[in-house]
């Protein structure tokens, strides 16, 4: 059976930190794992400013209110998921990240946890595992399935190479020039085409 391993932010929805940043005018929030590819380096920074700005869950969730799915990101994961397994590995969080899933029919996906105070604070963050998105891979291919990763980022090579195969989905063209044996989509459409021959 094959399995689709899936990128979240940036491969199905807007970066959040990216919207974080526009909707607070803080420009040291664009900086993504496409920027910092030291994840627990971008995650410090991230809670610093939060810190020095008092922002806490609260304004985070009034961010994801305002967001939506990749135009075209629902309807590429009912194709997918009527072809293949679906799951989604991603560095981002539970505590914040569910009313985006609920816009994506609520696909399977292992995410991480943020630590808050007692006044919604964000003090810290528990990863589900180190390297979670290469493990999970690992596992799933212990488990006899065949895996085919699909990342934008520099913090998805690891899952990009440990898969049967990686594609790269509108990743920065810096990670293009370094990981040029894989292929490559700009869009949905792309995307399938180049699935379509594997599943």
């Amino acid at each position: 059976m094959k399995l689709i391993c899936l990128d979240l932010e940036g491969v199905l929805l807007p970066e959040f930190w990216e919207e974080f940043s526009k909707a607070t005018n803080i420009p040291e929030l664009m900086r993504t794992t496409r920027d910092e590819p030291n994840y627990e380096k971008l995650m410090q920074m991230r809670m610093k400013v939060l810190n020095e700005n008092n922002f806490g869950i609260k304004e985070i969730n009034e961010v994801v209110k305002k967001m939506d799915p990749l135009k075209g990101a629902p309807e590429f994961i009912s194709w997918l998921k009527q072809r293949a397994q679906v799951v989604i590995l991603t560095g981002t969080y539970y505590d914040y990240i569910m009313p985006l899933m609920k816009k994506l029919g609520y696909p399977c996906m292992f995410a991480n946890t943020l630590q808050l105070n007692e006044d919604g604070k964000v003090i810290g963050y528990n990863l589900r595992e180190a390297d979670g998105k290469i493990e999970m891979i690992k596992r799933f291919h212990d488990a006899g399935m065949e895996t085919i990763a699909i990342g934008d980022s520099f913090n998805d090579l690891a899952m990009l190479k440990g898969a049967l195969k990686g594609i790269i989905f509108r990743g920065c063209n810096a990670l293009k020039e370094q990981e040029p044996q894989f292929e490559c989509a700009e869009n949905y459409e792309e995307l399938k085409a180049i699935l379509r021959p594997i599943l």
